[in-house]
């Protein structure tokens, strides 16, 4: 608690320095405008029952999601990852604006319900590009759902070996690099949100999911900021 006051006073006083641009359109005032925040594509109903893919119907399974066998029961996202959602995700992530966390967190509220688990954890960051980053984004997003939603966010996963870059390769080269790439640190509760910041092809959840699995979760629920469509 007390480093997170103290990072808060930094914030603050940064802000005072640096006014805050808005991280779509660059436009001063807000981390978010009001002209921005609610051009970003909400992901409505109906969605697929499982990997919360949209369609014009609910299934049970999409043609994304069939035929994988999933560790996770159920994963959703807030926004679809277009242009102006890539541009927030950047400044997040590879900017180190930590404080779109909040509106982040803000915007998954607004759509996702609260999911009806015992804890919240991340997907863990690369440890190089968390140095050079300065955090993790998904971490950074489970404490700011803490607040909001009231379940304790815990490190529950550490990287067991670093990964090459995702952007750009095929669904298959996503899913074989990110096998076994995460394990538990230790025991795991018996119901787990799983929190990332993109959804792209469901192979990180999946990897992620699994070693919560190992480690006695029974439940493994995802929950995203944006997600790649299809």
């Amino acid at each position: 608690m007390l480093f997170r006051a103290a990072y808060a006073r930094r914030v603050r006083a940064l802000e005072l320095l640096f006014p805050e641009r808005c991280a779509v359109c660059a436009s001063p005032g807000r981390a978010l405008c009001e002209t921005c925040r609610p051009s970003l594509t909400r992901l409505a109903p109906p969605v697929c029952e499982r990997c919360g893919s949209p369609g014009a119907w609910p299934v049970r399974r999409c043609g994304e999601c069939s035929g994988r066998r999933l560790a996770f029961a159920r994963a959703r996202a807030a926004i679809v990852y277009d242009q102006r959602a890539r541009l927030l995700v950047r400044e997040w992530k590879e900017r180190g604006r930590r404080g779109l966390a909040q509106e982040a967190a803000a915007l998954v509220a607004e759509v996702i319900p609260q999911p009806d688990v015992e804890a919240f954890t991340h997907v863990p960051g690369d440890p190089e590009r968390a140095w050079k980053r300065g955090d993790v984004a998904p971490r950074a997003l489970a404490r700011a759902l803490e607040d909001i939603w009231g379940a304790p966010s815990v490190e529950l996963l550490r990287r067991t070996h670093a990964l090459p870059r995702q952007r750009g390769l095929a669904l298959a080269d996503r899913r074989r690099n990110v096998r076994r790439s995460v394990a538990a640190i230790g025991p795991a509760p018996r119901t787990v949100c799983l929190v990332d910041d993109v959804y792209t092809s469901g192979a990180t959840a999946d990897a992620c999911a699994a070693a919560l699995r190992r480690a006695g979760a029974r439940r493994v629920e995802v929950v995203t900021l944006a997600r790649a469509v299809r």
